[in-house]
């Protein structure tokens, strides 16, 4: 499993059940998507379904960790708001939020006059908005790397630095480990965590998962005093998180840190993964950034940073047993929810190793989902050939490797 994450999370609650458990990374902990996002916990963005009940399981379950972990990850239960610029959108919000309430979310409706008390340096003009007190936010490096910690304390091994090279497979076909720059590592059981390259991983397995990288970009501005309090993006976001478009798609999200500065997302676009500087997404951020808070106007971008989500073609992630490949799980395919999903996701992972019983149903999740994959051949199954392969050198920006 790669050491983002989601490989962390599925490797602590595993590893608190008692399993025996190993992690391999080609690079360093949350050196892959994890490191580039922003540590979103979010129900606001989500219709009601299977990933709105995963991403409630999952919240509840970042309550707990932020008890336990080091006060570093920096949890921050400031929720979210989101905001209509006119009646139509505002109409589609209090839809919207009508579903999820209906799942357990509380989405509160804010009128127009009552959104400068929530958010006092709002564009003035908005016609609402809804605010979720249930979505939160962490630091996701350093959570990921906390996990990890306490995952080693319950045995876990880490092995950073070790790139999966293929898969072990018995006669039969059943998973019995993996092969690795290193050497071999045998294990009853492979969990596929690897990002943006769990559909490379999948096809060292012998089977299929479409996962597809989608790219995006954060502005990350200088310090200032907390002038955004909650995380505030237009509705037009949730739209933008259910498209499937390949072509560059932005909707502000503003959100302040604790340390001050102040992040500005979101873009999606799908150009596989080409690293290049998109001055155009760029531009757009600061422009949208400019019209839902004017105060930002002036304030001098530091940086810019951009990563890829893993994306596949149903916006639901796989999670749980492959049953083409006995002892091959999955735990990718998330998106940009990833980090907010983690711990439910590490939840399911722990219950299909341990046959313990799951906390949801995993059928909205099932990795062959997607249409049948060719029966995988016993013994290792290698490269699938180097422009697929994880770990290419030129992509320095994703997690890989996968073994429990």
């Amino acid at each position: 499993m790669g050491a983002g994450a989601l490989g962390a999370a599925c490797a602590y609650t595993p590893g608190r059940a008692g399993l025996a458990v190993a992690v391999v990374d080609r690079g360093s902990v949350a050196g892959g998507t994890t490191g580039a996002g922003e540590g979103n916990l979010l129900v606001s963005d989500k219709e009601a379904g299977p990933e709105l009940d995963l991403a409630l399981l999952s919240g509840r379950l970042w309550r707990e960790l932020a008890e336990t972990l080091p006060p570093d990850i920096e949890y921050e239960p400031k929720g979210g708001l989101v905001v209509a610029p006119d009646e139509t959108a505002f109409g589609a919000l209090r839809k919207f939020a009508e579903r999820q309430r209906s799942s357990g979310v509380a989405a509160c409706e804010i009128p127009a006059d009552r959104l400068h008390e929530l958010e006092p340096h709002l564009a003035p003009g908005l016609a609402g908005g809804f605010h979720y007190p249930q979505d939160a936010q962490v630091q996701p490096a350093v959570a990921a790397a906390r996990l990890l910690a306490a995952a080693r304390e319950h045995g876990a091994v880490i092995r950073l630095g070790e790139e999966v090279t293929g898969v072990l497979t018995a006669p039969g076909g059943a998973v019995r480990g993996v092969r690795t720059s290193r050497g071999g590592l045998l294990a009853p059981a492979v969990v596929n965590a690897a990002g943006t390259w769990g559909g490379a991983i999948a096809r060292l397995a012998g089977t299929e998962l479409p996962v597809l990288p989608r790219r995006g970009f954060v502005l990350v501005t200088e310090p200032l005093p907390r002038v955004v309090r909650h995380k505030v993006y237009a509705a037009d976001y949730i739209a933008d998180v259910a498209s499937g478009s390949a072509t560059l798609q932005s909707s502000a999200v503003v959100e302040g840190t604790p340390a001050g500065p102040v992040l500005i997302g979101a873009t999606r676009e799908r150009v596989g993964f080409d690293r290049s500087l998109s001055r155009e997404a760029l531009r757009r951020l600061a422009c949208q950034a400019k019209e839902l808070f004017p105060v930002l106007a002036d304030l001098r971008v530091l940086r810019a940073y951009h990563g890829f989500r893993p994306y596949l073609p149903d916006h639901l992630p796989a999670i749980g047993p492959d049953p083409r490949v006995p002892g091959l799980l999955h735990a990718c395919g998330h998106e940009g929810a990833g980090i907010g999903l983690a711990p439910a996701t590490g939840l399911l992972i722990a219950a299909a190793l341990s046959g313990g019983q799951q906390a949801l149903g995993l059928a909205p999740f099932r990795p062959d989902r997607f249409g049948e994959a060719p029966a995988p051949a016993s013994g290792d199954r290698g490269h699938p050939g180097r422009p697929d392969r994880p770990g290419r050198p030129d992509h320095p920006d994703d997690d890989s490797g996968a073994a429990q």
